[in-house]
């Protein structure tokens, strides 16, 4: 969605109840980062302001400070989340490391494998110590939405030169000037992130005025956040956000504020804090930020304490996702390819006696557990050996114990990667470590909404620089390839190269041969078998029942449907 035009006015939302405010207790850009592997929401954050260490400061001198805030009313009941758009329980799993969202991220593709809609970007514009984080974090909360990632604009700002350093550290260098930050860089992750790719962040080290050597990993965003004093300074940015909101905050407030963060939070002097303050933040604000008011599509007094605007924020926003919302049709994918010939990226093990002697046992529904185990083992080791045979060689020649030359092959990669598709896929990964020495593996969790009958993203955890290597994607069953298609685009999103993805299951369904070979004409597919037919609730015929419920001892749902052929629509 385009954002609306910017105009000279910009409409004020109305202002909050005497009474509200934000709070003495919420500090104003609070420093959270989240890693890869934390599921559905992200958020990165590096902290407000940049300023030296400086003096100490007592607790009862920063806590004099909360008196110039304004109160909180004590007579009003907390602001309760509307009921309309949210459900009584956030959807998420928090454990002491991660958090998990057990709402999953719908398709943002689609059946061609290429994004039809772009992430909703909104940006916040203010004053330092407007209350920008807060407001973020309230709309996020309130939209109730996963998949949302919280950009903050003090993660780019530009590294510094040794002059620079020896500013910084007597107070006498601008970080409020636009020249402060990176904003080639600002744009270009911005756009990746719109176009659902995943993105490297620096993390801003406050102290040394200067970038960690480790970059934080984002990605799957249904909603971009992107928050910052400069937010709309840059020309090239601006075109890049769906909805521009500037937060209003009186002077007297955010100079009380950022006293308060700078003495408690980062040991400054108050003098420092002032001299700063009067020096480069005032001027700042009112030659390069207030202006940019003007080009806000909202403007909201008085910050986070202004719920009546965030209501009417979350409200607009829940209507633009709704309109920008992606449906597949299930049943038109699964008629898509019929009487096609299979694709040529397809390599099937070749059907000897052995090996359809061993898809007879696991296909028996009187097999009993311990046998399908042992033969579904078996049958994984020889998939694996023979998709090793589809990597690069290159010749080379290495040197008997007789002495001896012998002319051979090796690897001509860098590396192989499994990733497995849970909970099937896991059981692959043995029979790859055993061929694959020192494999990494990593492991997507995708499983179908049952109201919708879409595959939905709920969990991954991949390696770093996966982007360089052979990827063996493993999955036992294969039926319709919802969830197969879309571990692929999470791959491709996190630049692995398509002719470097070998799908790999024990079983597949030709629809799902032909929905990923549509989608991804350049990732190989490789199985044991694939059979004729999928059924009305898109379970494989004749199949081998639900992989998962049998390999493990489960029991299966009520409703008689398979977990890898029809709750995670693979």
């Amino acid at each position: 969605m385009a954002a609306p035009p910017a105009s000279a006015d910009a409409p004020r939302l109305p202002p909050p109840p005497a009474a509200a405010g934000d709070g003495p207790h919420r500090p104003a850009e609070r420093s959270e980062t989240a890693c890869e592997d934390r599921g559905s929401a992200r958020t990165v954050s590096s902290g407000g302001g940049h300023h030296r260490p400086g003096g100490l400061w007592s607790s009862s001198n920063a806590e004099s400070l909360d008196r110039l805030l304004p109160p909180v009313g004590t007579g009003r009941s907390p602001r309760k989340r509307t009921t309309s758009q949210c459900k009584s329980e956030p959807p998420l799993l928090r454990t002491s490391k991660r958090t998990i969202y057990t709402a999953g991220r719908p398709p943002w593709y689609n059946e061609h494998g290429t994004q039809s809609k772009e992430a909703f970007a909104i940006g916040l514009g203010g004053g330092s110590a407007s209350g920008k984080t807060t407001v973020a974090r309230m709309i996020i909360e309130a939209l109730d939405v996963p998949w949302v990632v919280l950009l903050s604009m003090d993660s780019f700002y530009k590294v510094l030169t040794t002059q620079q350093q020896e500013q910084a550290a007597h107070n006498n260098f601008n970080f409020d000037h636009p020249d402060a930050f990176d904003f080639d860089l600002i744009v270009s992750t911005l756009k990746k992130l719109k176009q659902g790719k995943s993105v490297k962040v620096p993390v801003y080290d406050f102290t040394t005025h200067s970038r960690k050597k480790d970059w934080k990993t984002l990605y799957g965003a249904n909603v971009i956040i992107f928050e910052g004093i400069m937010a709309f300074a840059d020309k090239t940015l601006l075109e890049l956000l769906d909805m521009k909101i500037f937060v209003d905050t009186d002077s007297d407030i955010r100079l009380v504020r950022r006293l308060r963060r700078d003495i408690s939070e980062r040991g400054r002097d108050i003098e420092g804090v002032i001299k700063q303050y009067n020096k480069f933040v005032k001027p700042a604000f009112d030659q390069y930020i207030q202006p940019t008011m003007r080009v806000a599509d909202i403007v909201v007094p008085w910050g986070s304490g202004n719920t009546v605007a965030i209501d009417l924020i979350v409200q607009h926003m829940h209507s633009q996702l709704e309109e920008r919302k992606l449906r597949w049709d299930m049943a038109a994918l699964a008629s898509a390819h019929q009487c096609h010939p299979l694709p040529r990226t397809l390599s099937v093990l070749k059907s000897t006696p052995q090996v359809r002697g061993m898809h007879t046992i696991i296909r028996d529904k009187e097999t009993s557990r311990d046998e399908f185990i042992f033969y579904s083992k078996r049958l994984m080791r020889l998939l694996i050996e023979h998709a090793l045979s589809f990597l690069p060689f290159q010749d080379c020649v290495v040197q008997t114990p007789q002495g001896q030359d012998y002319a051979g092959k090796c690897y001509a990669g860098k590396q192989i990667t499994g990733v497995s598709i849970l909970r099937a896929g896991e059981t692959m990964e043995p029979a790859l470590r055993a061929v694959c020495k020192d494999v990494r593996i990593g492991t997507i969790l995708i499983q179908t909404n049952q109201l919708t009958g879409e595959p939905e993203l709920h969990y991954l955890r991949l390696p770093k620089d996966i982007s360089d290597d052979h990827v063996i994607l493993m999955d036992c069953t294969v039926s319709t390839g919802a969830a197969a298609m879309m571990a692929v685009r999470v791959l491709l999103d996190h630049d692995v190269p398509e002719d470097k993805i070998f799908l790999l299951s024990l079983l597949m369904a030709e629809m799902g041969v032909h929905s990923v070979a549509y989608a991804f004409p350049r990732v190989r597919i490789i199985t044991t078998a694939v059979d004729k037919r999928v059924n009305d609730l898109f379970r494989i015929i004749p199949g081998i029942g639900n992989f998962g419920d049998r390999y493990f001892g489960t029991d299966a749902a009520p409703d008689g449907s398979d977990e890898e052929e029809g709750a995670s629509t693979s």
